[in-house]
């Protein structure tokens, strides 16, 4: 009997052996860590630190009535609501990782009632015992149980706990999800609300440039009428002040969408925007303070997200890794047994127990586990690339928007110089034009280049205001 007790264990350590080497995992590994290298600075620019993305949204618009809508949106945007039940949905799956690797225990209670056939073994067999003298075995047999149950698998690889980490990294990467929307949805709200300044100021440059063109249009007629002009420049007249009246119809049609835009964004029905559309031309342009390329790693909510996408894909892999490992079960039950309600309380007769431990591993057939590995392996690559991309995108949009400041400084100076060129031009072509000096055509290009610009150095002050909304949401501010 010793003998035969050391074979089986000697059996049992031989085959535990090999469940061990043949759990060995395929090596299989990243291609390459993440590059976090970015360049000290940006071009033509010093090394401070000091960052607009650190000012928080209220400090950086000034405008009340854009600030109100700003808070409208972020308290009804759809979208943002969908994306704070998803933070919602990841702090639960933390919670569902977490107590997979606590044991689970259980209450039960049960009944159940059987009858075997007399010619079965266990038929035979009950014909034949006696529960007490006299007395024939019970038929149908009753059995009445309550206790407790315990399982619990042991996590000797840390797959379970890597599990609940890798759920927390999900979590924070739907947290600086939900902030990127934040400052996306922020700087989406100023755009709009910018061009809808820029809308108003151009169409009430139309509206005063169809009043310097109908007193034209009146001038060339009288001149007509004094045969000092003929029907042609008359005509040509009327066709500018008809193009213009078209045009204010073309700016009423983007001011309705551009309005419509901002309702979507703050999750309500089509209605007027309240906004101050005086002194459009005269909003100062602050200078920017852009830090350093570096600090773009801690600020910009996509970044951060794909940081942490990137450590929980590295935790999947270990997981992935881990299921190639054999598992150790426990299971164990405690609890009261017996054929009548009566005895169940009878102790220690209807005493019941059990314990029970298991080895499990993946033996024949382990293509799948094997194609999960080499998955979390790709996907670890994708994190990687996804945050390389990131951070050179990020870097890419700030370098872009500094530049385009600049040139829109340098443009708009210029603008400046072109408006009152052309505004002193108009009368001076119809000064001329009077005294016969001029020709009608030349008093309507005038006219023409001069609404142009005015057009022009209005979208060139949009764009002064869209770039700043621009970098400040480059630099990763909006979110705080």
């Amino acid at each position: 009997m010793k003998n035969r007790i050391r074979i089986n264990k000697s059996h049992l350590f031989g085959v535990l052996a090999i469940l061990l080497l043949y759990s060995c995992v395929p090596t299989q590994k990243a291609i390459r860590e993440e590059n976090k290298v970015v360049p000290e600075q940006y071009k033509n620019r010093a090394t401070d630190t000091v960052n607009l993305a650190t000012v928080n949204w209220k400090d950086f618009f000034v405008d009340p009535k854009l600030i109100e809508l700003i808070e409208t949106a972020l308290a009804n945007n759809q979208e943002l609501n969908i994306m704070l039940q998803q933070i919602a949905m990841a702090n639960n799956e933390i919670k569902i990782r977490k107590g997979e690797y606590l044991p689970f225990v259980n209450v039960y209670a049960g009944t159940e009632v059987e009858k075997v056939g007399e010619y079965t073994r266990d038929g035979a067999v009950e014909e034949q015992l006696n529960i007490r003298e006299h007395e024939e075995f019970p038929e149908p047999l009753t059995d009445f149980s309550v206790g407790l149950n315990v399982s619990w698998e042991l996590d000797i690889w840390k797959k379970l706990r890597n599990g609940k980490k890798a759920a927390v990294l999900e979590y924070l990467s739907t947290i600086e999800g939900k902030n990127f929307m934040v400052t996306t949805i922020v700087s989406e709200i100023a755009n709009s609300y910018y061009e809808l300044l820029a809308l108003d100021n151009q169409l009430i440059i139309i509206e005063q440039n169809l009043e310097i063109q109908q007193n034209a249009l009146k001038m060339v007629k009288l001149q007509k009428e004094a045969a000092r002009a003929t029907q042609l420049a008359v005509r040509r007249f009327e066709a500018e002040v008809y193009k213009n009246q078209s045009n204010k119809f073309e700016i009423r049609q983007q001011i309705v969408e551009v309005e419509n835009n901002i309702n979507f964004l703050l999750g309500r029905f089509p209605q007027p925007i309240e906004r101050d559309s005086e002194n459009f031309i005269d909003l100062p342009i602050d200078a920017i303070s852009a830090g350093i390329p570096a600090q773009l790693l801690a600020n910009r909510p996509d970044i951060r997200q794909a940081e942490y996408e990137l450590e929980a894909s590295k935790l999947n892999v270990k997981i992935a890794k881990a299921n190639f490992y054999p598992s150790l079960g426990i299971n164990a039950g405690i609890g009261l047994q017996a054929f009548k309600t009566e005895f169940l309380t009878s102790t220690p007769e209807s005493l019941a127990y059990s314990l029970v431990g298991d080895v499990v591993s993946p033996l024949i057939n382990r293509n799948a586990i094997k194609a999960e590995y080499k998955n979390a392996n790709s996907r670890q690559l994708q994190a990687v690339f996804e945050y390389e991309k990131a951070i050179l995108n990020g870097y890419i949009e700030v370098a872009n928007t500094l530049s385009d400041i600049n040139n829109l400084k340098e443009n708009y100076a210029l603008k400046e110089l072109q408006v009152e060129a052309l505004t002193e031009a108009i009368d001076l072509s119809i000064r001329l034009f009077k005294s016969a000096r001029a020709e009608y055509t030349e008093v309507l290009l005038t006219q023409r280049e001069a609404l142009d610009s005015k057009i022009e150095i209005i979208e060139t002050k949009r764009d002064q205001l869209l770039a700043n909304v621009k970098v400040y949401q480059a630099l990763g501010g909006g979110w705080h």
